[in-house]
């Protein structure tokens, strides 16, 4: 048995969600102020000052603090049943098939949020190693649950998930620098679909 790896937003599907879920789950009078509030944020972020995961938690404690944890898990629910299927790479779907096929170890890792990703990993019987939202007496906490799964993360949760030695080959797909860590634990790595040396 070997081991496959996939990234999610831009490697399983042809653009990031995370911004498309916060935009259904986050009111729309909270979103406009957000908008102006974030705008020096973004602004750094583009010009490579700020880190996406930056963004990710300042998004998370502005707009899901004080929501229900049943709120969030149907709206995942829905997100993952109407949204996702439109945005999957036919190729990917296809490689994630093949790997399954060949009796391998099909595990998800990525910084999107479990809320959404769970019910998408578990329709499509994949294994998921992800964000997580915190929450305390059945509401959000506007934190995450641990560090978040981007960068030396991936690598890391990985490794704390299983003997990455006992496989005689792994894959790894990618398409940021935040996957590279991940794609170095890899025999055969793919960044952006084309093979890396």
């Amino acid at each position: 048995m070997n081991l496959a790896l996939f990234d999610f937003d831009g490697t399983i599907t042809k653009r990031e969600m995370y911004r498309d879920f916060i935009q259904i789950v986050v009111p729309s009078h909270r979103r406009a102020i957000g908008t102006l509030l974030f705008a020096p944020m973004v602004l750094g972020y583009k010009l490579g000052l700020i880190s996406g995961s930056v963004i990710r938690a300042a998004v998370v404690a502005y707009g899901l603090r004080g929501v229900t944890e049943t709120e969030m898990n149907e709206a995942g629910k829905r997100f993952a049943r109407e949204a996702l299927p439109g945005v999957l790479r036919a190729n990917a779907m296809e490689r994630i098939q093949w790997h399954k096929a060949q009796g391998d170890r099909v595990i998800v890792v990525s910084g999107a949020l479990d809320v959404y990703l769970s019910h998408w990993c578990r329709e499509h019987e994949l294994e998921l190693i992800c964000t997580s939202l915190e929450a305390k007496g059945g509401r959000l906490t506007g934190r995450h649950r641990g560090k978040q799964c981007v960068g030396k993360e991936k690598a890391q949760r990985i490794m704390q998930a299983l003997d990455v030695r006992a496989f005689p080959t792994i894959y790894a797909y990618g398409d940021t620098k935040e996957d590279l860590d991940m794609l170095g634990l890899a025999h055969k790595k793919f960044y952006r679909w084309s093979e890396m040396g």
